[in-house]
C-alpha cells in the first residue's frame, strides 16, 4: 500500500470525500446557500482514525471554499471545532446563529 491521500469535491453528493489507498475514508457534507457553504456533518471511517484525515478534510473543503470567494458556515461540530484552532479562516466564517468563536 501507498499511503497516498488525496480529497475530491463530489457535488453531486454535496460533500467532499477523502480517499487513503483508493478508499473512501471519509466525507464531510454541506449545502450551499447563496455564497454561503454551510458544512452540517463530517464523518471519517474507525479503519482510517488516527491518520490525521479529518484535518487534511477539513483544510481542502476550506480552503476550496475561500479560494472560491464563499462564506463557511460551520454547523458541523467538527468543522467549528476545526475552525476555533486552526486561523487564518475568521474573516471568511459566518457562524451560526447562538454560536461563537469561543465556544
Amino acid at each position: 500500500m501507498s499511503d497516498e491521500t488525496r480529497v475530491v469535491r463530489n457535488d453531486e453528493k454535496h460533500r467532499y470525500e477523502v480517499y487513503a489507498d483508493d478508499q473512501l475514508a471519509g466525507f464531510t457534507q454541506y449545502l450551499l446557500r447563496d455564497n454561503q457553504t454551510v458544512f452540517t456533518h463530517t464523518e471519517i471511517d474507525k479503519a482510517f482514525g488516527g491518520r490525521g484525515l479529518g484535518t487534511t478534510l477539513a483544510t481542502y473543503a476550506l480552503d476550496d471554499v475561500v479560494a472560491n470567494g464563499g462564506v463557511i458556515v460551520p454547523v458541523c461540530p467538527f468543522i467549528a471545532a476545526f475552525l476555533r484552532k486552526h486561523t487564518g479562516y475568521e474573516e471568511h466564517v459566518q457562524w451560526p446563529e447562538g454560536t461563537s468563536v469561543a465556544q
